[in-house]
């Protein structure tokens, strides 16, 4: 049992208003694990108090806010093990995942954001149309609120964090129920980091004190990763109150493999990873493989030949490959998918249902072959280890299925010809595409959706504009 007692509030540890708590249970053992407060409004009013007086004091020297997020990245290095270990026992992602997914790429993003800040554009001197001089700054957007999901919980920290402190805006971070351990090893990191009391607030809590913050009048920003369906109330929230919002949503990415592909062992374990990495939990996942119609059979059979081979079990064992689902709803929700694929036609040539393990909420990692686009799998999110091999009719045809779907976050293409793969790649409809590659986003460069993916951008030089507001300065000629 991890159980805790306080909230982290204004740089230290405060005891919550009510007694009210959440349980949190493994998906793999599917006992309580820990303890922690569901903070109550009047613990948001304090978070978000908190976070205004460090506004008010006026951000730190660029440098000093970059020296800071270098400190608390170290930090986290150093707990990168125990923090692993919590995400995987609390949402099931394998321990070899946890640690390069959920921790590394945490602090590679706050590394990223260090070396950004001091070079980034805050001011713009420019000369004005009418004789005057302009200067155009980027000016700390205020309070910020960061709702964090419960699939990459460090990882989305940082994603928001990251710009944030970069561009000295405070931030009130509110973990899922389902994941709110880790952040308490977060804390400490945060302390061990020596930053003012306020920049980085935390507190867990569950849907409705969640709606709680995000309609907060002392927050000027809200940054939310999760559903489609929560992420249209939240921006409909936010434009009621004309509150700055970035929405990082669903998916349903499409991975085209192009006819003069070569099938060898290391580009199917990347096409595999690219559909089925945490479980099949990832927003960008590549859950549809478009497969041409003349390689159909040789691509269903090499994929069902690598997932089949895949090790499934207690997510702390380096050796398992796929984990337990977050949860018992979800588990639910994937069979219903699974159940729905079978009735309409299409095949399973591997998995096809939960396991037969005594305990945990688990999916047989499964490949469903005679898939066609209009069917309820390759229409909507699943999110659990289930990819969906649909066949084409040249690259035309390729592009129109990929783009052919409500979401438009990530995208992949599998070929011979690099070249030509970015070219297939550029009329694809998502934020971001890679090829003959499993990764989703770089830290360098903007991550968001089309369409219902999101509005907004994270990541990159890209990912600071939505934490700041643009004032223009005008004064007389020189």
């Amino acid at each position: 049992m991890q159980s805790y007692e306080t909230l982290f509030i204004g740089g230290e540890w405060v005891k919550p208003e009510t007694g009210d708590l959440i349980d949190v249970i493994s998906p793999h053992t599917e006992q309580v694990i820990g303890q922690v407060p569901d903070a109550s409004p009047a613990d948001m009013d304090k978070a978000v108090a908190a976070a205004r007086k460090a506004f008010d004091a006026g951000p730190l020297p660029v440098e000093e806010r970059a020296a800071g997020l270098s400190r608390l990245s170290a930090a986290l290095q150093a707990r990168g093990e125990a923090i692993a270990d919590s995400i995987s026992s609390q949402m099931g992602s394998p321990k070899s995942w946890s640690i390069m997914g959920q921790v590394f790429s945490a602090t590679m993003v706050l590394d990223t954001y260090a070396a950004i800040a001091p070079t980034y554009t805050w001011v713009d001197e420019r000369p004005g149309a009418l004789g005057g001089r302009l200067q155009v700054r980027r000016a700390p957007v205020g309070v910020a609120a960061g709702i964090i999901p419960w699939n990459v919980p460090l990882f989305i920290i940082a994603l928001k964090l990251g710009p944030a402190m970069a561009a000295g805006v405070p931030i009130v971070l509110k973990p899922a129920p389902e994941t709110p351990l880790d952040s308490y090893l977060f804390a400490e990191a945060v302390l061990e980091a020596d930053l003012p009391p306020g920049i980085i607030n935390i507190v867990p809590a569950g849907r409705e004190n969640a709606d709680y913050l995000v309609r907060h009048p002392g927050v000027d920003k809200v940054s939310f990763t999760g559903s489609t369906a929560v992420g249209k109330h939240i921006a409909s929230v936010c434009g009621e109150q004309l509150k700055r919002v970035t929405l990082e949503l669903g998916g349903k990415s499409a991975a085209i493999v192009l006819d003069d592909v070569a099938l060898d062992d290391a580009l199917l374990n990347e096409m595999v990873m690219s559909g089925l990495m945490n479980n099949g939990q990832v927003c960008g996942a590549q859950s549809r493989i478009l497969a041409p119609r003349s390689r159909y059979d040789e691509v269903v059979d090499a994929l069902a030949d690598k997932v089949g081979a895949l090790v499934v079990g207690d997510p702390l064992d380096p050796a398992t490959h796929i984990g337990p689902l977050v949860a018992q709803r979800q588990q639910v929700r994937v069979e219903g998918f699974l159940e729905a694929g079978k009735a309409a036609g299409a095949r399973a040539v591997v998995g096809g249902s939960k396991t037969e393990m005594e305990t945990g909420w688990y999916i047989t990692p499964t490949v469903f072959a005679d898939v066609h686009n209009d069917m309820k799998i390759a229409r909507e999110e699943i999110f659990g280890p289930v990819l969906s091999v649909i066949p084409y009719d040249g690259e035309e045809d390729a592009i129109k299925i990929a783009n052919d779907t409500d979401y438009g976050l990530c995208g992949s293409v599998w070929t011979a010809d690099v070249e030509h793969g970015a070219e297939v790649a550029a009329r694809v409809r998502t934020g971001t595409v890679s090829i003959n590659s499993s990764m989703i986003l770089d830290f360098n460069g903007p991550f968001g959706g089309f369409k219902q993916s999101g509005l907004g951008r994270e990541l990159g030089p890209e990912g600071i504009a939505p934490y700041t507001e643009l004032q223009t300065v005008i004064l007389p000629p020189a």
